[in-house]
């Protein structure tokens, strides 16, 4: 027996993660079926009803009875909310109320026809966004829907029924319900209950019956439902052999690519190809190939593709815009840097003069493909695209690259009639070629074309004789005229070629050093603000357009009052759907299909974590941001602004959480230290006052001397403590003024020794102070506390009777002071860490607070000194002090 294969850790934590943010979510069920009048809206309130009684807080928020009885008596018992009114052009129209759905926030909530378009004025411009918004608020709803109104299948219904259904979904959102239900009926059932008028009114089902509900669309639509739910039910299947960790039937994964173009057959290659890559389970690329001859092109045709490229994204596709002078080159080094194994193209229609001529992409992909599949598909033209008008552009303007032309060629000519009696015909050739280089290099590949023709038409006419006319006496001209005609048509192609890449290539490396320069300014930047600030301004040049970010403002909530920017580009209105981006983290306004009617497009700038602001872009002509590239560009600046943002956010959370982890592990080392060292000198104090007040007639004199000194000890100890804090309280908080003076050092130490003199006990002191030693400039009160702290310590770790040494020098403009004791040193790594507070030294029965030689420390640095610590040759320890002398003393004049 084999052992089972065990489930991959990072799938496994992949679904935890999915498993998770789908329970905060709601819950979307789909009553799927093949034509209206199946029984869609009845068989979702019987299952309704149903949730109700199980206790359920069940509400419907949309549902279009259609006047049918059967339908209206479901809904009674229900609660139904009240719908929202617009007023469209005279029209008073009737809409699902999103936001009191939001905020009545049922467990379960109706909305019937999922593809209804809402309408102009409704936050999105689709019911099934709506509905998205309903299950990321974790509201569950029931729902329904057509099989003609996937997007996917969208071009099949047309070709089957002859009728282009313009109300459809992305395909993604169907992925995204947790249950379909089939609502199926026979094709002769649905008739007769057509006849019967219990679909539609009579002249209405006449007319449906005729069109639409023939029996042979009937039959397609019913195997087009019944074939997407049998691939949802493979899909439950494949998850659950994933799951539970089965092994695959199928080798390695599929990746699919389409090649798209301005040929208006891209709607339908597309979809055709989604449709492929679910069933293979496979990515799938959408890639359009940009040649030098698309720069000529016409508005319509770039429209085109911008459009087919956004119903790919919509569709669930990743998109790509390839540069390139041959599109199956482009396409295969493409394909094979992604490891594609499919290549999805059109069929090349057109005459086959013209195939041959031109060549195709199929022909030229089919031999250099290797191991890559490709697939052909060929139909009819898909419903047309919505296209942007466009810009009418000004007369003068149109025919200016014509009007240089003809200046060119008559400039040419004209050299050519100077030196016709001169050169020979062949040499006056070459002014004309170079004419068609000239216009070329600044004209369009038409105007080149023409240049060329006209050229060949002027050097027969003025410079092959008989002059003046067409005819040619040697006809070897004949030749000629067909070379120059073809150089000039090449020399004009590769030359608006080369300028064309010469400008892809401007473009992109304008691209790579907008994100440059953003990347590089925003690393700088340690505040979100500030980065937002710069990403802003970078924003603002690079696209031309007004640029704001806006911040939220505690809890969550984006106000228009944290921006960047003083002026505020946007209505105080559209405060709302900055709030709406943010919480939802995707895009709307301008030029989206949520709440489109905003002045500026707004994007989420979305971190790895959570999302960090919102940023509005009011573009300054509408076509600023049509091109996907643009678009992509705009993205990714939002993606890289949101990461700094970020970076910026967490790397102050992470000073915060070190200051509070220091003063965490400060506090603790402060309770612990004062604790120990308060409880110790009380414990001793308490118990000396409490023998003499209870046995002071019976303890003879020196008993009760013994107990005092006892109790003064203590209390010292407590004072020097309580002193220390309050000394470390104030050197950090900068309250510390120095009170500079001229001191001979041996006084200082003297005062420091004396009042020691009881802790030291019998270990003696040396000191070793040169009699030429000068006066220095300190501090005399706070430098005999460093002496104090510095003595006191080599006291507590040096055993009795064992020596301890004070020495001091002149080091150049310096004095070295040094303390050395023959105690047990300094663990290895601890000479730097005995100058932090609360630290104490790793020696059994250590005692103290920690905060003596931090105090010495930050009295040194005061003094502009500097305090080393070492371990001695021999054993024991070494404190080092440097301080500056101050410069000579001063000269004390004695008056005779």
């Amino acid at each position: 027996m084999t052992e089972p294969e065990r489930p991959n850790p990072d799938d496994l934590l992949v679904r935890v993660s999915e498993e998770d943010r789908a329970r905060a979510r709601g819950k979307l069920k789909v009553f799927f079926g093949a034509a209206p009048g199946v029984g869609k809206t009845f068989a979702m309130l019987e299952a309704a009803r149903l949730q109700r009684k199980s206790g359920v807080d069940v509400v419907v928020g949309v549902v279009e009875t259609h006047n049918r009885a059967e339908t209206e008596a479901l809904l009674e018992g229900l609660e139904v909310l009240p719908r929202r009114s617009i007023l469209h052009r005279g029209v008073k129209l009737e809409e699902f109320d999103l936001d009191r759905a939001l905020a009545r926030k049922p467990e379960l909530l109706l909305v019937d026809e999922l593809a209804h378009a809402n309408a102009l004025g409704s936050r999105h411009v689709k019911r099934w966004q709506d509905v998205m918004e309903l299950i990321d608020a974790g509201i569950s709803v029931y729902t329904t829907l057509n099989v003609q109104h996937l997007d996917s299948l969208n071009d099949l219904v047309a070709q089957v029924t002859g009728v282009a259904v313009r109300e459809t979904i992305p395909d993604s959102v169907l992925d995204r319900a947790g249950d379909i239900e089939l609502v199926d009926l026979p094709v002769e059932e649905l008739r007769r209950r057509m006849e019967e008028g219990k679909v539609y009114i009579p002249d209405q089902a006449q007319r449906a019956m005729e069109n639409f509900f023939r029996p042979g669309n009937l039959i397609a639509l019913r195997e087009m439902a019944l074939r997407r739910t049998a691939d949802r039910v493979d899909a439950q299947m494949r998850n659950y052999r994933r799951d539970h960790a089965i092994q695959p039937t199928w080798p390695v994964t599929e990746r699919l690519i389409v090649s798209i173009g301005p040929s208006p057959f891209s709607a339908k290659l597309i979809r055709a190809a989604r449709r492929m890559a679910e069933r293979l389970q496979a990515e799938w690329i959408v890639a359009f190939v940009e040649t030098p001859d698309f720069a000529d092109a016409p508005h319509d045709a770039r429209e085109r593709v911008r459009s087919s490229l956004r119903l790919a994204e919509q569709l669930g596709a990743e998109t790509v815009t390839l540069a390139g002078s041959n599109v199956a080159d482009s396409l295969l080094r493409y394909a094979r840097s992604r490891n594609v194994s499919k290549i999805v193209i059109g069929k090349q229609t057109g005459p086959l003069w013209k195939r041959l001529l031109r060549g195709s992409v199929l022909d030229d992909l089919v031999p250099a493909s290797g191991d890559i599949d490709i697939y052909a598909i060929s139909g009819e033209p898909g419903a047309p695209l919505r296209v942007t008008p466009a810009p009418v552009p000004a007369g003068p303007a149109a025919w200016r690259g014509y009007v240089f032309a003809l200046a060119v060629v008559a400039a040419c000519t004209l050299l050519a009639l100077a030196l016709r009696e001169t050169l020979n015909p062949v040499n006056l050739l070459m002014f004309y070629l170079l004419g068609v280089v000239a216009v070329a290099m600044r004209s369009t590949r038409r105007v080149a074309l023409l240049t060329s023709f006209l050229s060949v038409a002027a050097f027969d006419f003025f410079c092959v004789p008989p002059y003046y006319t067409f005819a040619v006496a040697d006809y070897e001209y004949v030749v000629t005229f067909a070379v120059m005609f073809a150089v000039g048509v090449l020399i004009s192609t590769l030359t608006v070629r080369i300028r064309t890449q010469a400008v892809h290539a401007v473009d992109r490396e304008a691209r790579t050093q907008a994100l440059f320069r953003l990347t590089r300014e925003l690393t700088a930047e340690r505040r979100d603000f500030d980065a937002a600030r710069i990403a802003a301004r970078i924003t603002r040049e690079v696209f031309a357009s007004q640029v704001v970010v806006f911040l939220p403002e505690g809890l969550g909530k984006i106000s228009f009052r944290r921006r960047t920017s003083d002026d505020l580009p946007v209505p105080r209105a559209e405060e709302g759907v900055a709030q709406w981006v943010f919480d939802h983290g995707q895009k709307a306004g301008k030029g989206t299909d949520t709440l489109p009617g905003a002045t500026a497009l707004y994007l989420p700038l979305k971190g790895s974590r959570r999302t960090v602001g919102v940023m509005a872009i009011v573009p300054e002509n509408d076509l600023a941001l049509a091109s996907p590239e643009q678009l992509h560009l705009l993205e990714i600046f939002a993606t890289q602004i949101a990461l700094a943002m970020e970076r910026s956010q967490s790397a102050a959370e992470a000073r915060e959480a070190q200051v509070r982890i220091e003063t965490e592990q400060m506090r603790n080392s402060l309770l612990s230290a004062v604790s120990h060292d308060l409880r110790t000198p009380l414990a001793s104090i308490t118990g000396a006052a409490t023998s003499l007040l209870a046995h002071r007639d019976q303890l003879d004199a020196a008993t009760q001397n013994d107990l005092l000194e006892s109790i003064a000890q203590e209390a010292q100890r407590l004072s020097r403590l309580v002193n220390n804090l309050l000394e470390m309280t104030r050197l950090e908080s900068g309250a510390v003024e120095l009170k500079r003076d001229w001191h001979p050092l041996e006084e200082i130490l003297g005062a420091a020794l004396t009042r020691l003199d009881r802790l030291l006990g019998n270990r003696p002191v040396e000191t070793r102070l040169p009699p030429d030693l000068p006066l220095v400039s300190v501090d005399d009160v706070l430098l005999e506390q460093v002496f104090i702290n510095i003595l006191e310590n080599a006291a507590r770790y040096t055993p009795d009777g064992s020596p301890i040494t004070v020495s001091a020098a002149l080091d150049d403009s310096r004095v070295a002071i040094e303390f050395l004791d023959r105690g047990p040193g300094f663990a290895p790594g601890e000479e730097d860490r005995v100058w932090e507070k609360f630290y104490r030294g790793k020696v059994d029965g250590a005692r103290g607070a920690g905060l003596g030689l931090a105090i010495c420390h930050a009295i040194v640095r005061a003094h502009a000194g500097s305090i080393q610590a070492r371990n001695r040759d021999g054993g024991g320890a070494v404190i080092r002090i440097l301080l500056p002398t101050g410069g000579p003393p001063p000269q004390v004049t004695l008056d005779e």
